[in-house]
């Protein structure tokens, strides 16, 4: 197929008011108006790879979604579900940071519409509801201590068999097999605060033997006298997960040199 016929094709199949613009030898930008949330266009390129045409990226897509997430963030959870089965659904391949799509059979047009649905989907990420980012918080505090802990150090939601067997006293995540272990909360509410609170004052009223360590989604969102009531109970806090990754495993780290083994 010509360019021209390509151009068509795309036209057709994907908008009218797309166009090809040359960008040198067999490498064209394909403009469309499917745009980011802030109002930046997507970047799609037609160029040869070898004997095929490919649609691609060149790494864009991911590049401007970590302008408002850490790339942590899209690794982890709900938004990396949420990016792999747009990979996976319209067979679009992720090499390195770059997504492609190959052109079969000359289906140039068909090709465009699902990589442009590929990465529309691929965007919904920072279109997440104010429950999805809670749950991808929790889901992206999971993950992070599956990666930084080993499986038998860690107990997530972990209560005291002795004296709480109805578990009414929870602790987000335990992680054992030091002098003193670590009790871990992730925060990303008022209420899940004083929650926290109390299972704390409850551990110091049986007597138990801890650190008590608080992660927040954003600790600028819980409310002061929430926050004061909290702080007088809770050892170790981090502002938010995403800014503190390594501080955090650094801190778990070398509380595990005290290791009771």
């Amino acid at each position: 197929m010509t360019i021209q016929e390509i151009e068509r094709d795309f036209r057709r199949k994907v908008s009218a008011k797309l166009r090809l613009e040359s960008e040198g030898l067999e490498r064209f930008r394909v403009s469309t108006p499917f745009m980011f949330e802030d109002g930046d266009h997507l970047v799609i390129l037609l160029k040869r790879a070898g004997s095929r045409w490919v649609l691609s990226d060149e790494g864009h897509t991911y590049m401007h979604l970590t302008y408002d997430l850490e790339e942590k963030d899209l690794q982890a959870g709900t938004r990396q579900e949420i990016i792999t089965n747009a990979l996976a659904s319209f067979d679009v391949s992720d090499r390195e940071g770059e997504l492609t799509i190959a052109i079969e059979d000359n289906q140039f047009g068909d090709a465009l519409f699902s990589y442009v649905q590929a990465l529309l989907k691929i965007t919904d990420v920072t279109y997440l509801t104010r429950e999805r980012v809670l749950s991808t918080f929790m889901q992206d505090f999971h993950a992070f201590l599956s990666e930084s802990v080993s499986e038998e150090r860690r107990t997530f939601d972990w209560h005291d068999p002795i004296h709480d067997p109805d578990r009414k006293y929870l602790v987000d995540c335990r992680v054992n097999s030091m002098s003193r272990p670590l009790f871990l909360y992730a925060l990303n509410s008022d209420d899940r605060t004083r929650d926290a609170t109390i299972c704390l004052l409850h551990f110091e009223k049986w007597g138990l033997q801890f650190r008590s360590v608080a992660i927040f989604e954003d600790q600028e969102r819980i409310g002061r006298r929430v926050l004061a009531r909290f702080s007088d109970v809770c050892e170790k806090q981090y502002s938010n997960l995403a800014g503190n990754y390594d501080r955090i495993k650094r801190y778990i780290s070398e509380q595990e040199g005290l290791s009771t083994a």
